[in-house]
């Protein structure tokens, strides 16, 4: 026992040292701001307020609360460090690799094979996106909890034969691991049936032909627990319109492109060269590759039936193979892509076991010298670790991810979209408008094409052109409330208020609980000289978005310092102006401006040069262009004098 710890210990140390370039990766936009970086409650780390979002959110269209606690944690910890994020996703996955060799060498009592398989699972390139991609915390965690349900569940039948009383608490264990391995992510449904399989072989329980009542008892709890998420996982992805239709997608082509995608798994299984984040969905599949796709995977099928009695590893392993890519296998289409490398984490394992069985059964056949064998395996892993090394970087952050992606597909729309954002998010502007046009001349009329690409016009202050692109994406989604409160930016930017103005009153209507067009609905009507109308509309936003500092100090600002002293409220600006100020942790000199007019305007001019000054000192460590005028402020405060300005524009008409 000693000696399969000591491997089990030297493979999940190899692992760890060939992923550790990952703890240098940043975090990339390609769920990770969804998941983490821009998403509250995880940020905010583990509060109660977090837990109980994580048991009742359907966020992005999942139910995993599991993973979410996972994250909030490495939040907790690391904040938002990435590397902390990534090093707790290496050390997940050198766990499980311990735990699939132990595993094997328990329903096997073959080390040797047992360390080839783990090893191949371990360093396969294919696994450098389940291991790299923070994101994909859920993969890594919820194998961990599979292989410990698998392990509780071998214990269990060795307990139960042996007519220890212990099999109940490894039965329990079993089931408690396998609830929160749904927890951490539902592709695991299919795991009874995989646990029906090792009744089989290696564990021998019953035959094909002869399954036994008692142990098909045993698994209702576990189909139940199934039942159970596969409930709520259709919920949650309805929830999040995930859910491709048979409109959008026929059965027939989710078929074609399931059986393709098979054989493409295989394919990289054994030359893992053009890998990547994005395998998009074909618009359509030839005939002859639908056929030849269909003859590879019958053919396999067929063999591992015709060995059932003579190799039952290899059906077990191909039935493991298929059966646990069933739920991501694309007849129930959940997103774009026709494949992903990350859908082949635990599935590669039953692969990988049925070609490395069946290599050392023809080896021992045929009498292959030892060193022959030990030299080959070596080549093998030490060709998958430079592969894996090599794959590693298209990680390392957003930009990389994407330019890999497309250059593996130079048709890849998604990618060059996906690419422009990051490009966006770094500055790059006119890079980004240059990767989305080359998307545009590829033919794509994806929504987020022009939404994204009017973005980045609008920040080039180009708005005629960034209004073209936003009317292009209304287009193809004309109920999308966050479309028309860009067009109503952009509108308002040209001066066409408004026209602004009614695109922010849509985009309240298409989306009741959306604060931004309400606030900048606010600020247009009280530059048309409506002030009545704007305080209105100010206390609705606030409403919906009390918690946001900016949406509270805009507010304050407005009810500060308005030159029309019938919209003014200096007591009710002072309270929304504190709350943004403990909000904004005390430090945002545009916050402490507005704390300071608002003290002011209630003749608090004491507290109001404090404000300014403390306002004053931020800005001048930051260097914000800001100064000159708190500089201003704080001397008016120091002669007891309120500050007031004009929200009005200078080209309306009076009594407009």
């Amino acid at each position: 026992m000693s000696r399969l710890r000591l491997i089990a210990c030297l493979l999940a140390l190899a692992t760890v040292a060939i992923f550790m370039p990952a703890v240098w990766f940043d975090f990339v936009n390609f769920d990770d701001n969804e998941y983490i970086t821009n998403n509250p409650p995880v940020r905010h780390g583990l509060t109660l307020a977090g837990v109980a979002w994580a048991i009742t959110a359907f966020h992005a269209g999942n139910w995993h609360p599991l993973t979410w606690l996972s994250h909030m944690a490495d939040c907790e910890f690391f904040a938002l460090n990435a590397g902390g994020h990534h090093l707790v996703n290496v050390l997940f996955h050198a766990a499980n690799t311990a735990l699939l060799f132990i595993l094997l060498c328990q329903l096997t009592r073959k080390v040797g094979p047992a360390a080839c398989v783990a090893a191949l699972f371990a360093w396969h390139p294919i696994h450098v996106e389940s291991v790299a991609w923070i994101s994909e915390r859920k993969d890594v965690l919820s194998t961990f909890f599979a292989l410990l349900t698998m392990l509780s569940y071998v214990k269990y039948t060795a307990a139960l034969s042996a007519g220890n009383a212990r099999s109940r608490l490894f039965y329990v264990t079993s089931l408690g691991c396998f609830a929160l391995g749904l927890m951490s992510k539902p592709m695991l449904v299919t795991l009874p049936c995989l646990l029906l399989l090792l009744d089989v072989w290696p564990l021998k329980r019953f035959t094909f032909g002869t399954i036994r009542r008692g142990f098909m008892q045993e698994k209702i709890p576990f189909f139940i627990l199934t039942v159970f998420i596969c409930l709520i996982t259709l919920a949650a992805q309805h929830s999040g319109n995930a859910l491709a239709s048979l409109t959008q997608i026929p059965l027939t082509q989710r078929i074609a492109t399931a059986m393709v995608s098979l054989v493409g798994y295989i394919k990289n299984f054994f030359w893992p060269t053009d890998l990547c984040a994005l395998y998009l969905l074909p618009v359509t599949i030839p005939a002859s590759q639908i056929c030849l796709a269909a003859s590879v995977l019958l053919a396999i099928s067929v063999l591992a039936w015709i060995w059932r009695n003579e190799r039952p590893y290899f059906l077990l392993g191909w039935l493991w193979f298929l059966g646990t890519l069933v739920p991501v296998s694309g007849l129930v289409q959940v997103g774009g892509q026709a494949m992903a490398d990350r859908y082949t984490y635990i599935p590669s394992m039953g692969f990988f076991l049925a070609v490395v069985f069946l290599t050392n059964e023809f080896a021992d056949r045929y009498r292959i010298p030892l060193p022959f064998r030990s030299a080959t395996a070596i080549l093998i892993t030490f060709a998958c670790i430079a592969l894996t090394e090599k794959q590693l970087p298209s990680w390392r952050n957003g930009e990389a991810l994407f330019r890999r992606a497309i250059a593996v597909n130079p048709t890849n729309d998604v990618a060059l979209v996906d690419l422009g954002v990051t490009l966006a998010a770094h500055g790059h502007l006119e890079a980004a408008v240059n990767a989305y046009r080359q998307a545009e001349q590829l033919g794509s009329h994806r929504f987020q094409l022009h939404n994204n690409l009017g973005n980045a016009l609008g920040y080039l202050d180009r708005h005629e052109e960034s209004l073209a692109e936003y009317r292009l994406a209304l287009e193809l989604a004309p109920g999308n409330a966050t479309v028309h409160y860009a067009v109503g930016k952009q509108l308002a930017a040209l001066n066409r208020w408004e026209e602004a103005l009614a695109e922010y009153v849509e985009a309240g209507r298409l989306n009741p609980h959306y604060p931004a067009p309400c606030l900048e609905a606010g600020k247009l009507l009280f530059k048309l000289g409506r002030d009545h109308d704007g305080l209105t509309t100010f206390s609705a936003a606030v409403q919906m978005d009390g918690g946001n500092f900016q949406t509270l100090a805009t507010a304050a600002h407005y009810l500060a310092a308005n030159e029309n002293a019938a919209a003014r409220d200096g007591s009710n600006a002072v309270r929304l102006a504190l709350k943004a100020d403990e909000l904004s942790g005390h430090n945002q000199p545009m916050v402490l401006d507005i704390l300071g007019m608002a003290y002011a305007e209630t003749s608090d001019f004491t507290n109001a040069a404090i404000c300014a000054r403390n306002a004053l000192d931020f800005a001048k460590t930051a260097q914000l262009k800001e100064t000159a005028a708190l500089q201003i402020r704080w001397e008016l405060y120091q002669r007891q004098q309120p500050w007031h300005e004009s929200f009005r524009a200078t080209n309306i008409p009076a009594g407009k």
